[in-house]
């Protein structure tokens, strides 16, 4: 079934928060909630930027500064969001990086890992107990194709031995699958909160601003014929979040051949992802690595 912008239920009093809302796909993502009547918060690292796209949007929008690089960023947003909002029904957990050279966090993470995962996860469970008492509230993961070629690297999370771009970038969007599917168990005895996944496929947006030269060079050639614009990139994490019909534990992407491009649909993920044993292993190494326990 095709699915777009027009069939997003009223979103009439309900709060989304979503992260990297400032250009791409967070701002589309954020856009369509807000035509739709959803208060928006925009969680942007860069406020000047942030104020400038939710001058570009309709309806209630506001802009929160968070650094997913940084747990003390996190922890002041977080705290900030429990002051302002009376609570959350939707958070979408859409910023990322990709591709960078090897750099690390404040807190000395593998920059990759340390945003993509290790900065949502916290995130997420400083802001859980502001949707566990929403009806139909929901937390939405952007992962990306390429989790297929991730493996989670206990061994080396923070890619200190041996870095590769691409395979950094992989092991933090498998990293994405892993946590939704467990904390969509953990939240079974919640029956008003689910988890779910999303990906974009292809999106022609700027995160790939940092893909090494020679695939830089390349894209010019290679996106036009495989990719979709951002707007109907932001489609899976939009249907994730509104469609009445979803359910925990599903994952949202296009249904064009790769998964490149398309209509958003229900689509499986790597075997990998769905390792609980992994799963939980990944969930006790996040918590310790940020000190964040959830509610759940």
């Amino acid at each position: 079934m095709k699915w777009n912008e027009r069939d997003i239920p009223a979103q009439n009093g309900r709060v989304a928060v979503v992260t990297g809302a400032n250009a791409g796909l967070g701002f589309e993502t954020a856009r369509a909630l807000a035509d739709h009547g959803a208060t928006v918060v925009l969680a942007v690292r860069d406020v000047d930027k942030g104020k400038k796209a939710a001058a570009c949007m309709t309806g209630d929008v506001t802009v929160q500064e968070l650094d997913l690089t940084s747990l003390d960023s996190i922890r002041a947003a977080a705290a900030d969001l429990h002051a302002t909002l009376p609570g959350i029904d939707l958070l979408i957990n859409n910023a990322g990086v990709m591709n960078t050279p090897r750099q690390t966090t404040r807190d000395g993470f593998e920059l990759q890992f340390g945003t993509n995962h290790l900065g949502h996860f916290a995130f997420t469970g400083l802001l859980l107990d502001l949707l566990l008492p929403r009806s139909d509230s929901r937390v939405v993961t952007v992962s990306s194709v390429g989790h297929r070629s991730g493996a989670v690297h206990f061994d080396d999370l923070q890619s200190e031995r041996s870095y590769s771009r691409m395979g950094a970038y992989a092991q933090s969007k498998l990293a994405n699958l892993l946590f939704t599917y467990e904390l969509q168990r953990r939240l079974m005895r919640h029956a008003s909160t689910i988890a779910v996944a999303a990906h974009p496929g292809v999106a022609a947006t700027e995160l790939v601003r940092s893909s090494p030269r020679a695939l830089r060079v390349l894209l010019p050639v290679i996106v036009p014929l495989v990719s979709q614009k951002a707007d109907r990139g932001a489609l899976p994490s939009l249907r994730a979040a509104t469609d009445p019909a979803v359910l925990g534990g599903q994952y949202y992407g296009p249904d064009g051949l790769g998964g490149f491009r398309g209509d958003p649909q229900v689509v499986a993920s790597s075997p990998a992802s769905y390792d609980v044993t992994v799963q939980q292993r990944l969930w006790a190494v996040s918590e310790n690595l940020t000190g964040v326990k959830f509610p759940v």
